[in-house]
């Protein structure tokens, strides 16, 4: 049986638009781009569900709700509706076997634990998490570029300690027609979610396009650590898509979750 894909709310929250939009300048997406008194733009957290033979695959884990108070300040985040939104479809933490990290950043990787008043847990208790292990390595051992965009401690330490996770290396199926490639760009590990569904060809870029504004080749992240590795990422993705006719999955975009790649003016 083909896969099933579902899109998931973390909920939303804001970051500098500046950074946000790169090298595209702010007199052109600034007319378009709503922006609040710090210039900071709304971001969704659109994550992805896959049921695929007996297995629930949830594709990155939103903020959480162990935000600090400095973080709370700067970037204005909702509750945390990831639990909620996966009742809505009829999934308990429990139920999901595997979790998929497109990378270590906090608004991915922040919902792995879940703080409960006095105590902390891993917020899927029985899920094996996907990592590629150079994401990892810079994640406990940031060098001065990365060091201010990873908190090991804070939000990876306890899923260190339980062992439920898998590094790896490269490419690598992990369950029928769900398929892990890394890109790098955005991050030194990040990777992408390529699936084969009941409905056809899917791509979950994650944050190499995380809006619709993004899927100009030339239009990267400030946040990126290497924009001509972005840029290679791309162009893998496009011709993917082209190829398949398969759909890209935008994860931070507020009004587009999915576009078919006739859409994709590249």
């Amino acid at each position: 049986m083909s896969a099933r894909l579902h899109r998931v709310s973390a909920g939303d929250y804001w970051t500098d638009g500046g950074a946000m939009l790169g090298v595209l300048p702010r007199v052109i997406w600034g007319k378009t781009v709503t922006t609040d008194e710090r210039h900071r733009k709304n971001l969704a957290l659109n994550l992805l569900l896959i049921f695929c033979e007996g297995r629930v695959i949830l594709v990155d884990t939103g903020l959480g709700n162990r935000l600090t108070d400095k973080q709370r300040d700067i970037y204005k985040p909702s509750s945390f509706l990831l639990p909620a939104s996966l009742t809505e479809l009829g999934v308990r933490d429990s139920d999901v076997t595997d979790v998929v990290l497109t990378h270590l950043h906090f608004d991915h990787a922040g919902g792995i634990v879940t703080g409960f008043g006095d105590f902390d847990r891993l917020t899927f208790p029985k899920a094996r998490h996907w990592i590629q292990q150079v994401e990892w390595d810079t994640a406990q051992n940031p060098d001065g570029l990365n060091r201010a965009a990873y908190a090991f401690e804070q939000q990876l330490a306890l899923l260190a300690d339980s062992g439920k996770y898998e590094l790896i290396d490269g490419e690598r199926e992990i369950a029928p027609g769900v398929k892990l490639v890394r890109t790098g760009g955005h991050t030194n590990g990040s990777q992408i979610v390529e699936i084969e569904a009941e409905s056809g060809f899917y791509i979950y870029p994650a944050d190499i396009v995380p809006t619709m504004f993004h899927t100009a080749l030339a239009v990267t992240s400030a946040y990126d650590v290497c924009r001509k590795d972005t840029v290679k990422a791309k162009q893998y993705i496009y011709s993917k898509l082209k190829e398949r006719k398969g759909i890209l999955l935008l994860n931070h975009d507020l009004q587009r979750w999915e576009i078919p790649a006739a859409d994709l003016k590249i």
